[in-house]
């Protein structure tokens, strides 16, 4: 695994992590958009398992905020990461993509404007005729105003539900668990990525349309939702395969939000089938 710095023509610095299994001649690599509340680290098993799959390097890239990248600022943007998203892809000399989540939001509206060769997705953030909701938002800054950091998080993650049925335990116990969890690595991670996690999805719902303007993907991009992710990501891309007459759409079984995590052959092999293409 190699470690650099991609510089941004802002002059930001965003971290990314490359796992090569190479062989020679090997085509161009596939660069990873990870999702919110996440670091790269969280991804090496996927990433270790797409690169030996296709015997191509896998890019995974954390974004502003995350990891050692340059941190997020208050006025983040989608476009910004679009911006990174653009460098990155000059920096590796890609235009394969792969988007989880929020990720996935972010490489569906960056594709509109960056040439793409292969494009998937898995579970992605991207609201489509509202199908994204934060009611919980008033809320959640509430609690953050009064430093109240793990009722904040149990918020996010009651709105979110990236942990399925863990998710949607009741307020109290959801805010104890954060407690009882803080000094972990996976808590002191959920910490530090939680105003970034609440800035994109307000990116996201700011950035709603209707599916026709994705129109503009590439019409083979692949979109992949998982069996048990919640019902919200299934709407934005049953619209989306609707509009896009080429793209292809599967569920995978036994499948949550966290299947990219996990790295199951049934998630691999129709990855590294589609980027074999």
């Amino acid at each position: 695994m190699k470690r650099e710095l991609v510089s941004t023509p802002d002059g930001a610095e965003l971290e990314l992590f490359t796992y090569a299994e190479a062989a020679e001649g090997a085509a161009p690599g596939v660069v990873v958009v990870i999702g919110s509340l996440v670091t790269a680290s969280d991804y090496t098993k996927f990433a270790k398992a797409l690169s030996e799959a296709l015997k191509r390097p896998v890019h995974v890239l954390n974004r502003r905020g995350q990891g050692g990248s340059t941190p997020q600022i208050d006025s983040y943007s989608l476009e910004q990461d679009v911006s990174d998203l653009r460098a990155v892809l000059d920096h590796t000399g890609t235009r394969d993509i792969f988007g989880h989540s929020f990720g996935g939001a972010l490489v569906l509206h960056a594709a509109r404007s960056i040439a793409v060769d292969h494009l998937a997705v898995y579970d992605p953030a991207v609201s489509i005729d509202g199908s994204v909701q934060a009611p919980w938002v008033d809320e959640y800054e509430a609690a953050h105003a009064a430093g109240d950091t793990d009722k904040a998080l149990a918020i996010v993650m009651r709105g979110l539900e990236p942990h399925g049925p863990i998710s949607r335990m009741p307020l109290y116990m959801l805010t104890l668990g954060n407690y009882l969890t803080q000094g972990t690595e996976f808590g002191k991670e959920l910490r530090e990525q939680l105003p970034n996690g609440v800035r994109e999805i307000q990116a996201v719902m700011a950035a709603d349309m209707s599916a026709e303007p994705f129109l503009e993907l590439p019409l083979e991009t692949l979109i992949l939702v998982g069996e048990k992710s919640p019902s919200y990501f299934g709407v934005a891309c049953g619209r989306l395969h609707d509009v896009l007459s080429g793209s292809s759409y599967s569920v995978i079984p036994g499948l949550g939000h966290d299947g990219v995590n996990r790295a199951p052959a049934r998630l691999i092999e129709p990855l590294a089938e589609f980027f074999d293409a």
